[in-house]
């Protein structure tokens, strides 16, 4: 496997399908989000573009919302609200935004909005983002019962961009939305078709037990699954782009002879008064020659 370091890209490599110069910014907050891969993005593309776009773990977006001239996309996660958010901001984007304009960000609300039983998907998709926004750190969490269980976050920040929001919805026009497993995606993987594959995991354990702490979020049986899902996508003379934490087992699961990306960024770990550092993270693709 050829190996490439860098700390700020200096090559800039031409590709079709360029980073939108129109800002759609992801919606949600979410842990794990790709944002901060978005500026180094053009560097892995196929230097010839790509036909149909495919993300199975979809969650906030940040790489989906930062292409340009895609004819299609299949997005999925296996988180079902999530999902259904998607679908609702795609084809009810106003009656989404109607609702959001009646809800407060205080405490009480909040509270009474996290313990509500919703009777629509547009209620249900306005109700996703509202807790996604003011809730603490964004994060998502559900109790035994299926709730919605994490605690008001006292942000000050607004939670309802309606610009951004439409522009979200004009940007799923051309998309295909479903709750899945991500190996579900095999049926839809044609010739030249690029996949982004963005698997939940922690870098802040790198080292120290990341087998253990990470069989949580995404299994180790679960990575050598979404290793065979890249030799399908391989023999169907398909792009993939895959990112994952940097573990000498990440690299004995992953080695297929393409291209392994060691990209370092900056790290904040245990909070805002813990230590900022810099972690490494791997891509592995075939999208470089």
């Amino acid at each position: 496997m050829n190996i490439v370091q860098f700390n700020t890209p200096s090559v800039q490599i031409p590709c079709k399908h360029s980073i939108t110069s129109q800002t759609v910014k992801p919606f949600l907050r979410w842990a794990g989000g790709k944002t901060w891969l978005v500026k180094h993005l053009h560097l892995f593309l196929p230097e010839n573009g790509f036909k149909k776009y495919h993300e199975p773990f979809l969650g906030g977006g940040a790489i989906f919302f930062s292409l340009n001239n895609l004819n299609k996309a299949f997005l999925s996660d296996s988180n079902a609200d999530l999902i259904t958010t998607y679908q609702v901001l795609k084809s009810n984007i106003e009656g989404v935004i109607k609702v959001l304009k009646g809800f407060k960000n205080n405490e009480r609300f909040y509270y009474k909005v996290r313990g509500s039983d919703c009777v629509s998907p547009i209620e249900g998709a306005a109700r996703f983002i509202f807790l996604n926004q003011t809730s603490f750190n964004g994060i998502y969490r559900v109790n035994q019962k299926g709730q919605y269980n994490v605690p008001f976050g006292y942000r000050t920040k607004g939670f309802l961009d309606e610009e951004n929001l439409r522009l979200v919805s004009n940007k799923l026009q051309n998309a295909t939305l479903f709750s899945s497993d991500f190996d579900n995606i095999k049926k839809n993987i044609k010739n030249r078709d690029l996949v982004f594959l963005d698997p939940p995991y922690t870098v802040t354990h790198n080292m120290n037990g990341f087998i253990k702490y990470n069989q949580k979020l995404f299994s180790l049986e679960d990575q050598y699954r979404l290793s065979k899902l890249i030799d399908h996508i391989r023999s169907h003379d398909a792009f993939y782009i895959v990112t994952n934490a940097s573990h000498p087992k990440i690299i004995e699961i992953f080695e297929k002879g393409d291209k392994r990306i060691e990209l370092p960024r900056a790290s904040l770990i245990g909070g805002k008064n813990s230590y900022r550092g810099r972690t490494i993270e791997y891509i592995f693709t075939n999208c470089l020659q």
